[in-house]
């Protein structure tokens, strides 16, 4: 079995996944780890729709295939026989279907919808704010936020 990547992100919302009865539509979560920069820095929250459909393009959390208690976020690229094909948007990172394979349509649990950065010690003067304030929440739209990587395919 590979060696597992420590470029994951934890979840803040429910366990439930897709369709569990009962469980909120929405959650958060907390990127850690460099995969997904330059469209996520280590630190950013994203708000996910549980369950939501997936196109090629969107940012999306899924359970790991090979450790299933720990979540990450990668990009969906496309759908092959089996599942998604995921990759980080920082092609020396690791920890995408390069290394993994196919991801099981299951395991995908929804699709970040917006990114939120939290002000930095580093943002206090009053053009630092100001310039967070304008970029602090992003949608993450599919079309949109697409890495280079994900272009050049």
């Amino acid at each position: 079995m590979p060696e597992l990547s420590r470029e994951t992100e934890r979840d803040r919302g429910p366990e439930a996944g897709r369709g569990g009865g009962g469980a909120p539509p929405f959650g958060l979560a907390e990127v850690t780890g460099p995969s997904m920069v330059p469209t996520l820095r280590h630190g950013d929250r994203l708000l996910l729709r549980y369950g939501a459909a997936i196109r090629p393009g969107d940012v999306v959390v899924l359970r790991h295939p090979f450790q299933q208690d720990l979540l990450v976020v990668k990009r969906a690229v496309e759908r092959r026989e089996g599942g998604w094909w995921v990759l980080g948007d920082n092609p020396y990172a690791g920890g995408d279907s390069t290394d993994y394979g196919v991801v099981p349509e299951d395991l995908v649990l929804g699709r970040a919808w917006l990114r939120y950065r939290p002000l930095g010690a580093d943002r206090r003067s009053p053009f630092g704010v100001a310039r967070w304030a304008l970029s602090a929440a992003r949608p993450l739209l599919s079309g949109r936020s697409a890495s280079r990587r994900l272009r050049a395919r």
